[in-house]
């Protein structure tokens, strides 16, 4: 049921093709960034805390490091918690500096600032390693239908959807994305029930409606 599920996001969607990428600067460094500041903020105060690293050419783990600390705040000013958000950058900026060849998302886990949701959205992303992510979207939008508890730990949910859908990388890439944008367009938190495509099989719309 869940394939299909992914199924019927795709053919009403089409191909997302995530991670977003602002810039051909360091594409990789942009997305390992970018799933450190999109921390409890929306994509658009992300996209302005790029776009001023990027102006910078500080999508470098290195340059990083060089400058000060004040000067990482200010950039990323407009994704919010900025001051914790800069030590983060900084802590993972050493991280990949001194492990090349051997990232892990057990070692991820033990950066100061990254929680699972961060290191799964790195994994996958920048280094199409095959971790589902789960994020208050995927929650809401499997809950609503149905599939889940609203209760269920990130842990539980990730296997969950595991075990349910190909071991596929760009499969991964693609349902997480599709539920964003189903999320965004639909399954809001005030959702848009009426006019969903998927309300039919939708427990929420059915008690709701």
């Amino acid at each position: 049921m869940l394939f299909k599920l992914y199924k019927k996001l795709l053919k009403y969607y089409g191909k997302q093709n995530w991670w977003p990428i602002l810039s051909k600067q360091n594409p990789k460094i942009e997305i390992i960034f970018g799933a450190i500041l999109t921390q409890n903020t929306s994509w658009k105060n992300v996209e302005k805390a790029l776009k001023n690293l990027i102006e910078h050419q500080l999508l470098d783990f290195n340059k990083i490091l060089s400058i000060s600390e004040e000067l990482v705040k200010n950039l990323i000013k407009p994704a919010g918690f900025y001051n914790q958000k800069a030590k983060t950058l900084r802590n993972v900026a050493k991280y990949f500096t001194e492990n090349h060849n051997s990232i892990s998302r057990e070692s991820l886990l033990k950066i100061k600032g990254i929680g699972k949701e961060t290191a799964d959205s790195i994994l996958l992303y920048a280094y199409n390693q095959p971790y589902f992510i789960i994020d208050a979207y995927t929650k809401r939008f499997l809950s609503r239908l149905g599939y889940i508890k609203e209760s269920i730990s990130y842990d539980e949910l990730q296997s969950f959807i595991t075990n349910h859908i190909p071991n596929n990388i760009e499969i991964y890439k693609e349902f997480h994305a599709l539920i964003v944008v189903h999320c965004k367009n639909f399954c809001k938190k005030t959702p848009d029930c009426i006019t969903c495509f998927l309300k039919v099989e939708c427990q929420f719309y059915k008690k709701t409606y």
